[in-house]
């Protein structure tokens, strides 16, 4: 039995490849910057670990994941898997980037970019990645994520920006916000990347507002100018987006791309279906 996990900030999707079949399994997602070992093992105990047949033993897993930036990150989870399975023959441990990349590009060379939870993009040569404009993470950087977004409207929020409208529909969905309770949630709890994330699907439901759409509008411009546009010879490749915000703001995504003189190639909700393919074949 192979296991193939692709993780992000939210969640992880798992596919199951059996004799039988593919089977499918979802967990929270994983990352090995605000999670140990442990952690992660009782996470996988109580939601993978279910969903497993019992008449298989686990020999591979293929772990691509958010936060696997070194060997002492992808160790974290390394571990995890070698205590939950023990006598698995191959654990390989990769970067979310890297799943994304295979996903949407196969063996073929091309740009690869995440748009989820968090903002990340590469160059891929149809094997590796050879090329990178870094990201920064949800502090520094994630331009045009759903971090990002919902960053930018709680922002607006608080500094009374927002037209009186949106203000009042804000108001009504999530309750009135102060200062305090959003600052606990951006410095005192853990994910802060996911709770600011959790206010972006108000901007896609009023996406046909001038206010909200300038917000998804203004953060993929700035992903574009910051990231994408400093890949040498891009113009000649396709660009590939994966990932919840690239998917649902697909129309605003592509809007912008025509405007920046970018082709946008595939885009898909999530690598996981094109991870599968890789591996199975």
């Amino acid at each position: 039995m192979i296991l193939i996990a692709e993780s992000g900030s939210s969640k992880t999707d798992w596919r199951i490849i059996t004799k039988n079949g593919v089977l499918q399994a979802k967990t929270i997602g994983l990352n090995p910057y605000y999670q140990t070992s442990n952690s992660i093992i009782e996470e996988l105990e109580k939601n993978l670990l279910p969903t497993l047949p019992k008449d298989e033993g686990v020999s591979e897993v293929y772990y691509y994941g958010t936060g696997v930036t070194n060997e002492e990150k992808a160790d974290i989870i390394r571990l995890a898997i070698k205590t939950l399975f023990p006598p698995v023959e191959i654990t390989e441990i990769y970067s979310d980037m890297l799943a994304a990349a295979r996903a949407l590009c196969g063996r073929e060379a091309g740009i690869a970019c995440i748009l989820g939870t968090g903002s990340n993009s590469c160059f891929y040569d149809g094997n590796a990645i050879t090329f990178q404009v870094p990201p920064l993470g949800f502090w520094l950087g994630d331009e045009g994520s759903g971090a990002y977004l919902g960053k930018q409207l709680v922002l607006s929020y608080l500094h009374k920006e927002m037209p009186q409208d949106i203000r009042e529909k804000f108001e009504k969905r999530f309750g009135a916000k102060d200062r305090l309770e959003i600052l606990e949630n951006g410095y005192q709890k853990p994910f802060p990347n996911r709770y600011f994330a959790s206010f972006s699907k108000f901007i896609f439901d009023n996406r046909n507002h001038p206010f909200t759409f300038d917000l998804a509008r203004n953060a993929f411009s700035l992903f574009f100018e910051k990231y994408l546009s400093k890949y040498p010879n891009i113009q000649e490749y396709p660009v590939h987006f994966t990932g919840s915000v690239a998917f649902y703001y697909s129309d605003i995504l592509r809007r912008v791309a025509n405007e920046k003189g970018f082709s946008i190639g595939r885009i898909m909700e999530s690598p996981i279906a094109g991870l599968t393919l890789f591996h199975k074949s």
